[in-house]
């Protein structure tokens, strides 16, 4: 396909974490730049993958992206509605979570995650929506995917906070610069990939540690023409959708 639609390095972010889902597999998705990952995935390559929300919404089928994991967009489109324990009980603590897509605020070196303060506890220069069910999501998915800006106050060498530890399996971080994974022994993130157009040094500068690289760095495939506008097609019905539910409250 041509490559001749300029595209944003969050386009390319969320386009990349997109391509992670899979057909069949159980993904736990958080909202933001996760579920308007899993709305496009289900709309170009994933189209049978199982979105689980932890509001209980099973299964859904998600037409624009949910504002939150209460958005009535989730309810409506699932396969059916679970109770809130059962999806932590029998969905997560079961096992039956392939993937587990997350956000952050910060991540550490070796993929814990903060999402509740910037700054001190007590005196916070910013306080986040927290937990939820990042931590359940971590500790029982097979696999981690943390959807995440990188710039060395995101990617930091000592978390303000820690709200979720690392995933026991194997965690990939998407970012607007590349792609980095825990590595199989020592468990530390790695650059394996980075974006079009950015050098392994830019994304080394945007972290706050000494980031090692793969023994080969690959280079993340270019968004085509048909996913940029896939995804804008979905940006713009998200915030047509959310513009007539405001202007109905």
């Amino acid at each position: 396909m041509s490559q001749d639609l300029n595209y944003t390095s969050e386009e390319m972010m969320t386009i990349t974490a997109a391509r992670r889902f899979r057909d069949n597999a159980t993904c736990f998705v958080g909202v933001g730049w996760p579920s308007t990952a899993a709305c496009l995935a289900h709309l170009l390559y994933a189209p049978e993958a199982i979105l689980v929300y932890e509001s209980g919404a099973i299964g859904s089928r998600p037409q624009v992206s949910p504002l939150s994991i209460a958005d009535p967009e989730l309810a409506d489109t699932a396969v059916f509605i679970a109770t809130v324990p059962e999806v932590f009980s029998h969905w997560l603590q079961g096992g039956r979570i392939d993937i587990g897509f997350l956000g952050a605020a910060q991540i550490d070196r070796s993929g814990n995650i903060n999402s509740t303060v910037i700054g001190d506890y007590g005196i916070p220069k910013v306080r986040m929506p927290g937990a939820g069910g990042a931590p359940h999501i971590a500790a029982h998915a097979k696999e981690i995917v943390v959807i995440v800006r990188q710039h060395p106050k995101a990617f930091v060498s000592r978390l303000d906070f820690l709200t979720t530890a690392r995933c026991k399996g194997p965690t990939t971080v998407i970012t607007d610069l590349g792609i980095l994974a825990t590595h199989p022994t020592s468990g530390e993130l790695i650059l394996t990939s980075r974006h079009p157009g950015v050098s392994v040094e830019q994304i080394r500068e945007s972290t706050g540690w000494p980031l090692i690289s793969a023994d080969r760095v690959e280079e993340t495939a270019a968004p085509s023409d048909a996913e940029v506008l896939a995804l804008r097609e979905l940006n713009d019905s998200t915030q047509r959708a959310h513009d007539v539910k405001l202007h109905a409250a």
